[in-house]
C-alpha cells in the first residue's frame, strides 16, 4: 500500500474504526466505550448501581479484553489483558460492562433472551465464588471457547507469532495493510527507546539463561491493531539480542500510547499522572502475569507503555455461543474478573462486598436487580446506536 503521512493517518485511522465497528452490536459494543460510560452518567437505572470498593478495576471489561497469558513458568492462565481504561473504581462497572458484553455476543448468535438472564445469574455465581475464595474458589466448567483457546497458546512458539503477525520467519516487519512504515524520527526515537535501561531490562528479562547482551531495534513499524484505540500511537518492534559470541535472538515488543481513561475513578482516588505508569500499575494489580511483562516510558513526547508480546498471548474470540457454552463463559469469565478484584481486597472487604451484591435479588432472575435492569437498558442503547452508526457510516461510505 502507499505509505501515508502523518497527515494522512487521523483520517484513514477513523474510517477503519468506523468499519470495524459496523461489523455487529459486538463489534460497537467492543469499540464504544464512551457510550457506555455516557450510560453511566444519564440512565435512571444506573442510579442504582451500588459503590464497591475502590480497587483497580479494567474499565473496559468485555470479551476482547480477556485471554491466555503466558505465566513465565509454562502455564497459561486467563486473565484481563487490556488495561488502557483501568482505574481506581468501582468493580461493578466491570461486572455490567462485561454482561452487556456477554449479552451482545449471545444476540449476535441468535440465542433467546432466556439464555441472557440464565448468564447474569451464573455471572454473578462465578463472581461471588472469587470473592468467597480467589485461590481455590468454584469456576464451573471450562467452556469450549476457553479451553480451545488455552489448548492453541501452550502449543505456540516465535514462529507462530511471526507467522501471525508478520506472515514471514524471517525478522523483518513486512509493510501492509497492519503495519504501515514509520517517518524517520519516529524509528530513530524508538532505535533509542530500546536502549533505555528499564525497556532493555525488560526485554533481557526474557532469556534467563544469557543477560550479558546488547539490546538494538531490528525493524519496527506503524501498527494498525485494535478499535477503541485507533488513533493513537502503536508501534510494534522487533528487537535483538546479541551475545558476545555473536549470537543472536529477538523479541517482539508492543510500545502504545496511553491516554486519559473515560472510565470513571473514585472519588479521592490516588493514582499515576503519568498515564502509561498508570496502565503499568493497574496491570500488575488486575493481571499480574502481563504487569510483570510491561514498563511505562516516554518518546515522541508522549506516555507509552511497553510490553513483550508472547506467542501465547491470545484474544478471547466468540463467533458463536451455543446456549450451554454461553452460560458457562459466563460463570468462567466472571470469576476471572472477580479475581482479579479479589486480589486486591482482605477479607473483610470481600465478605462485604459479597453482600452486596448479594441483596436485591428479588426478582424474576437470581442476579442483582440493578445488574440485570443495566444490562438490558444498555443493550437497548448500544443496540440503537449501532443501527445509527451503520446508517452514518454508509452514507460517508
Amino acid at each position: 500500500m502507499t505509505k501515508p503521512t502523518l497527515a494522512e493517518r487521523p483520517a484513514i485511522l477513523a474510517a477503519k474504526r468506523q468499519l470495524k465497528m459496523a461489523r455487529s452490536t459486538h463489534a460497537y459494543v467492543r469499540g464504544n466505550t464512551a457510550k457506555f460510560y455516557e450510560w453511566l452518567d444519564a440512565s435512571p437505572a444506573s442510579r442504582r448501581v451500588p459503590q464497591g470498593p475502590a480497587i483497580w478495576i479494567c474499565g473496559d471489561c468485555h470479551l476482547g479484553n480477556l485471554g491466555p497469558i503466558n505465566d513465565g513458568g509454562g502455564k497459561i492462565a486467563i486473565q484481563i489483558r487490556d488495561l488502557d481504561q483501568a482505574v481506581i473504581g468501582n468493580p461493578a462497572h466491570d461486572l455490567i460492562r462485561l454482561g452487556l458484553s456477554l449479552a451482545t455476543a449471545a444476540r449476535g448468535s441468535d440465542l433467546p433472551g432466556v439464555t441472557t438472564a440464565h448468564m447474569i445469574e451464573e455471572m454473578v455465581t462465578g463472581y461471588a465464588s472469587a470473592m468467597a475464595d480467589p485461590a481455590n474458589g468454584d469456576t464451573g466448567p471450562e467452556p469450549d471457547a476457553v479451553r480451545s483457546v488455552k489448548r492453541r497458546a501452550i502449543g505456540r512458539r516465535w514462529r507462530h507469532l511471526a507467522k501471525e503477525r508478520f506472515a514471514t520467519r524471517e525478522p523483518l516487519i513486512p509493510l501492509g495493510d497492519k503495519f504501515w512504515p514509520l517517518e524517520r524520527f519516529e524509528r530513530d526515537a524508538l532505535a533509542e527507546l530500546v536502549t533505555e535501561p528499564e525497556v532493555a531490562a525488560l526485554v533481557l528479562s526474557l532469556d534467563e539463561k544469557d543477560r550479558d547482551r546488547t539490546v538494538r531495534l531490528v525493524d519496527a513499524a506503524y501498527w494498525m491493531k485494535g478499535c477503541s484505540s485507533l488513533g493513537l500511537l502503536r508501534f510494534a518492534a522487533l528487537v535483538g539480542l546479541k551475545n558476545a559470541k555473536g549470537r543472536s535472538d529477538y523479541a517482539l515488543i508492543d510500545l502504545k500510547e496511553a491516554t486519559s481513561p473515560i472510565a470513571p475513578a473514585a472519588k479521592g482516588a490516588k493514582m499515576p499522572k503519568d498515564e502509561a505508569i498508570r496502565v503499568v500499575e493497574a496491570a500488575r494489580a488486575l493481571s499480574p502475569h502481563l504487569g510483570s511483562r510491561m514498563v511505562a516510558a516516554r518518546a515522541l513526547d508522549r506516555s507509552l507503555f511497553v510490553r513483550e508480546l508472547s506467542p501465547q498471548d491470545l484474544k478471547l474470540e466468540v463467533e458463536q455461543f451455543s446456549a450451554g457454552q454461553a452460560v458457562k463463559a459466563a460463570r468462567y469469565l466472571a470469576f476471572v474478573v472477580g479475581t482479579a478484584h479479589a486480589r486486591q481486597m482482605d477479607a473483610d472487604t470481600r465478605h462485604a462486598w459479597a453482600g452486596v451484591l448479594d441483596a436485591d435479588r428479588r426478582g424474576a432472575i437470581d442476579a442483582p436487580n440493578w445488574l440485570w435492569e443495566s444490562v438490558v437498558s444498555l443493550a437497548g442503547s448500544h443496540e440503537a446506536g449501532y443501527l445509527d452508526h451503520c446508517r452514518r457510516y454508509a452514507m460517508r461510505a
